[in-house]
């Protein structure tokens, strides 16, 4: 053989290698691509169940005290699934706290907080935590079997990916459908004081007024402790609820009119009320414990039923009510109809809507992704959800004639000491992070019936406001106009309720108009109607 044919075979050979070579990498490149083969129809938490792990979840809420690992229905789950968690909960300044977190990029496993709160998109835009929807594909489809599409939709950014689950959402669909669904927001008085004192209309400005000067005058002590004649919610950084919210809702402020977003603040009726709660504070009927206590002081005074009345949230007073049941059945919190506009037009109460309550992100410093998705899907599934609502089988419940029924003694706790019931058993959604109020609906009783006539009282008057849920990208300079008008109205609010007389009133609510409108107030009305539309169609409730 010639030189020159030898060399020719060589590079040959050297060239069929090289192309083998390319092809084997190539194939190995795309089998690197293809995500992990799973069966669909195997839920990844069964498949993964016998590896026990510990996830860190950190709820951004300081009054959440329920441990993990202690009760029934969290040892159930653990058996089930493998999984543990060590809940992490802030002392102080929620904010505060995530903040640091987020800037340390010290974010554990889960992240549980507000769909409104700015750190869910400030998490998202510095890539802090993982799209569920490329771990669902990755790990785990059957996350696609138990989550709602609408919500899934509702969710998707706009790089097509989710990032967090909400709780307690409900579609314009469900809503439509009749089931069980209320607004949490009621108007309370005590009720045997309320009966002492007449059972007066408290619906106009006039008939409050008087009915707070009745009962302290009749009830200036109770059990040996001065009586609070108007409670309210904890005042924060950009308001208090039951002065702006609450008030704003039962008074039916309008949220959008003429098809453009409106702000509640400047109503006129609303500012009225606002003016009689500082007529009020002027006779001394408006105690200034309510300016500076934070949940746990409110809920210990509720507990001793303090208050006289307040607009509160029903469900945040399940475990007062039970101890003031038991300690006097005429001394609860009843629901009667509140604060009215001056055309006496029932209160317009917002439901759960799409957004849900709280968000929940899994963190890319997660220990395992695998793991946390596959824990999120069992929490979402009907499985889950029977588990943190109803408990265990033959421990909390039994299955009867096709129904589940609560055992006496544990229905009994529950209606009685919600700490004790927790401690014991765990149920009824005391790991509330993944609620599925609309699956649970279907197995629903009457448990307790002090919580559950306010819910039910507010049934006529719940409507859906998704549509007006608006949140800005967070940085973005209408996230940061709007955050500097919300904290306005958080030193304002306090100011205005304070105020020595009516003039001093009009002069801090005019400081307050000149000075959001000075921040580009009219700009982001504007940035508010285009969202709330956008909202309408992505609901189809144009």
């Amino acid at each position: 053989m010639r030189e020159s044919d030898s060399m020719v075979k060589k590079i040959s050979i050297m060239i069929l290698t090289i192309l083998i070579l390319c092809m084997f990498i190539a194939c190995q490149s795309k089998e690197d691509d293809i995500p992990n083969q799973v069966d669909e129809g195997t839920p990844a938490w069964q498949r993964l169940a016998q590896e026990p792990i510990t996830f860190d979840w950190y709820i951004n809420y300081s009054w959440y005290t329920t441990p993990w690992g202690q009760n029934a229905v969290s040892k159930a789950i653990t058996a089930e699934t493998g999984v543990s968690i060590k809940f992490i909960v802030p002392t102080g300044n929620e904010s505060q706290k995530l903040d640091a977190m987020i800037a340390s990029d010290i974010l554990p496993d889960f992240i549980t907080l507000g769909w409104w709160e700015e750190q869910a998109q400030t998490m998202i835009n510095k890539d802090m935590v993982y799209a569920l929807n490329i771990l669902a594909d990755q790990y785990d489809p059957y996350f696609y079997q138990v989550t709602n599409e609408q919500v899934i939709n509702w969710y998707t950014k706009e790089d097509g990916n989710i990032y967090a689950y909400p709780n307690s959402a409900y579609t314009p669909e469900d809503f439509k459908s009749g089931i069980n669904i209320g607004s949490n927001q009621n108007f309370l008085v005590r009720k045997d004081i309320y009966e002492a004192i007449g059972s007066p209309d408290m619906t106009t400005i006039e008939g409050f007024k008087n009915a707070v000067i009745e009962a302290h005058k009749m009830f200036p002590y109770v059990n040996g402790e001065p009586l609070i004649p108007i409670g309210s919610d904890e005042f924060y950084d950009e308001g208090c609820n039951s002065f702006d919210k609450y008030l704003q809702n039962f008074l039916a402020v309008p949220f959008e009119i003429d098809g453009k977003y409106n702000h509640r603040y400047i109503d006129e009726d609303y500012l009225n009320w606002l003016k009689m709660f500082r007529e009020l504070n002027e006779m001394g009927y408006l105690s200034k414990e309510i300016f500076v206590d934070k949940r746990v002081q409110l809920e210990e005074k509720l507990a001793k039923g303090r208050y006289f009345c307040l607009l509160y949230q029903g469900s945040d007073i399940q475990a007062s009510q039970k101890i003031l049941n038991a300690k006097n059945p005429e001394s609860i919190y009843i629901a009667v109809d509140g604060p009215k506009n001056s055309k006496g037009d029932d209160p317009t109460l917002p439901s759960a809507g799409i957004n849900g309550w709280t968000l929940t992100f899994i963190s890319k410093n997660c220990k395992d992704p695998e793991r946390a998705i596959a824990f999120l899907s069992y929490l979402i599934s009907e499985e889950g959800q029977k588990k943190v609502f109803l408990g265990v089988e033959g421990v909390t419940y039994d299955y009867v004639d096709g129904k589940y029924v609560i055992k006496p003694h544990v229905l009994e706790l529950l209606n009685t000491n919600r700490y004790e019931y927790d401690r014991l058993y765990g149920a009824d959604d005391a790991y509330w992070m993944l609620q599925n109020n609309v699956m649970q609906d279907q197995w629903l009783e009457i448990r307790d019936p002090l919580t559950h006539s306010l819910w039910e009282w507010t049934k006529p008057y719940t409507v859906y406001t998704s549509q007006y849920d608006i949140v800005f990208e967070a940085d973005s300079s209408f996230a940061q106009i709007d955050k500097k008008i919300k904290l306005e109205w958080g030193k304002t609010l306090p100011l205005l309720l304070l105020a020595k007389s009516e003039e001093e009133f009009d002069e801090i609510f005019k400081n307050y108009k000149d000075k959001i409108y000075a921040l580009g107030f009219e700009q982001l009305m504007e940035e508010y109607t285009r969202l709330m539309q956008d909202s309408k169609r992505k609901l189809g409730l144009e």
